[in-house]
């Protein structure tokens, strides 16, 4: 057996089922292994973004890694932006990625770089096969690795891949959470006891178990719940406990956590601004604020949490009530349910009535992806009282990681409608996702959010101070001259779409793609 053939039976016997390939010459050996593993589905993504995104989307929502196929460091560097996401939301991928046959590498043929260089910034764990041999047993190692949370790099020269002598290698045992010490769930009891509190949660503090937990801890304690600002994965609706989210803007993230004493944190790092900014510092825990970790990221989190709740003593979780979750830029803006004000079926789109819209028509068990940018502030808190559901969020944010990401989890739950919930402006940063979504009928609903601008860096011009921007800093922020027409480029890539201008269309449109299953985007004008 070849090493390609004994390394993709090693994966399938793993647990690895999906493939997200845009392979080249170097990798041709394991496209003919593919051919030959029925256990393992390939998908072809037309850019590399694509298939690193789309296997993001597939690990957050299975938990399990998908496989990648990149050609070479060029293609590996096409996928790093997604890549760069993955490894913020600890999403566990095995990416495989081809090089020259190992005597090839002297000569320093035209497509010859550091893949391994390359690959390191992004994973936890980078090897480069040796032999055809061995090649197994490193497949085998990887998919070790990527189980304990992050991307898991593979380099496979074409000789290794090409070479006799292979036997696939023992799938290796499941990964074991770390646990957290009695000593530590002790000392964060004490200090949620001490006074007022912050349980900062993410990672699977986000999940339901995780999150009645830490409603039973509120509920004894009287400490607040807060999400980091861009999880991963979080369950919400159906009566779930609903943690606001910690604001984007430092400044506002700062004063949210004011009232606190300490900040526990729960399978969340220590929040720090987004970007740094003159006079303002990177943490946004308050001076005076101390800072106690009942679980890393990567931890036994939902089980520390568990004891915890058992420790201080709670009621049966319950529900707080629903902060205004988070703010945008410039704050809350425009109608909530909780207000009792519907849009009226003319009123024009702005991101409150399309947060409205879509919280009141989104399904029971839809899995949304965020990357609606600023439009999509308002619907977080609106989305609190939908039907349970599954966000996922922008985590690294290397914009381009909503619609690949989107089709990675329709691959990985097919009975669930995905939402993808997204910028226009980041839209077009893999938009080739689309044609993967038509070609393997995946049901998602891309809704873009068409402001015809980059808004968020809008927004941080007017955060620099000084003058209004010139036609020069506009212009790079402006998407229009020409407008871009979505309805089109879907079309143009197999996906069917509609304009929504209105609360009206908007509402009519929804309710159409919401019943039919397959790809449909709609294009919301704003």
């Amino acid at each position: 057996m070849d090493g390609a053939h004994a390394l993709l039976e090693t994966l399938a016997a793993a647990g690895v089922e999906v493939c997200f390939a845009n392979p080249g010459t170097t990798e041709l050996p394991l496209v003919r292994a593919l051919e030959a593993t029925p256990g393992v589905r390939a998908i072809l993504g037309l850019f590399e973004g694509v298939c690193t995104g789309a296997a993001d989307g597939y690990g957050r929502m299975i938990g399990r890694p998908a496989a990648t196929l990149l050609h070479l460091g060029p293609g590996l560097a096409n996928g790093l932006a997604n890549l760069h996401n993955a490894r913020r939301a600890g999403t566990p991928v095995v990416n495989l990625v081809g090089d020259h046959a190992t005597w090839h590498l002297g000569v320093d043929a035209p497509l010859t770089s550091d893949i391994a260089g390359l690959a390191a910034p992004v994973s936890r764990w980078v090897r480069t096969a040796a032999s055809a041999a061995g090649l197994a047993g490193d497949g085998a190692d990887a998919v070790a690795a990527a189980r304990l949370g992050g991307v898991a790099t593979l380099i496979a020269p074409a000789d290794c891949q090409w070479g006799d002598g292979a036997e696939p290698a023992p799938a290796p045992a499941p990964a074991v959470l770390p646990r957290v010490s009695e000593s530590v769930v002790a000392a964060a009891a004490d200090a949620l006891h001490a006074g007022p509190a912050v349980l900062l949660l993410g990672d699977a503090a986000l999940a339901a178990d995780g999150l009645r937990a830490a409603g039973t801890v509120a509920a004894a304690t009287g400490c607040r719940l807060v999400a980091e600002t861009f999880p991963a994965r979080m369950e919400r609706g159906g009566g779930l406990p609903a943690p606001s989210r910690l604001s984007y803007v430092p400044e506002l993230a700062t004063a949210e956590l004011s009232a606190a004493a300490t900040v526990v944190l729960v399978g969340a790092r220590s929040p720090v601004s987004f970007f740094g900014y003159p006079g303002l510092p990177s943490s946004t825990v308050p001076a005076g604020t101390a800072v106690a970790t009942l679980a890393e990221p990567g931890a036994d989190v939902t089980e520390a949490l568990a004891r915890l709740a058992e420790r201080v003593g709670g009621p049966a979780a319950s529900r707080p009530a629903v902060d205004a979750g988070p703010t945008g830029p410039t704050g809350p803006t425009g109608p909530t349910v909780a207000d009792g004000k519907v849009p009226a079926d003319t009123q024009p789109l702005n991101p409150a009535v399309i947060g409205t819209v879509l919280a009141g028509l989104q399904p029971e068990g839809a899995i949304v992806v965020d990357e609606a940018v600023t439009t999509g502030f308002p619907y977080w808190a609106l989305a609190a009282d939908a039907p349970p559901h599954t966000y996922l969020s922008l985590t690294g944010g290397a914009i381009g990681q909503g619609l690949p990401a989107a089709a990675g989890a329709a691959v990985a739950c097919p009975d669930r409608k995905v939402i993808a919930f997204q910028a226009d402006g980041s839209g077009m940063y893999t938009l080739q996702a689309l044609w993967t979504q038509a070609r393997e009928a995946l049901d998602v609903l891309t809704l873009i959010c068409a402001n015809r601008s980059y808004q968020i860096l809008r927004t941080e011009l007017g955060r620099a101070g000084g003058s209004s921007p010139g036609p020069v800093a506009s212009g790079l922020t402006d998407l229009g001259r020409p407008d871009l027409d979505w309805v089109a480029l879907a079309a143009g890539m197999g996906v069917p779409g509609e304009r929504a201008t209105t609360a009206g269309e908007l509402t009519a449109a929804l309710r159409r793609a919401l019943a039919e299953p397959g790809p449909r985007l709609v294009e919301m004008v704003l």
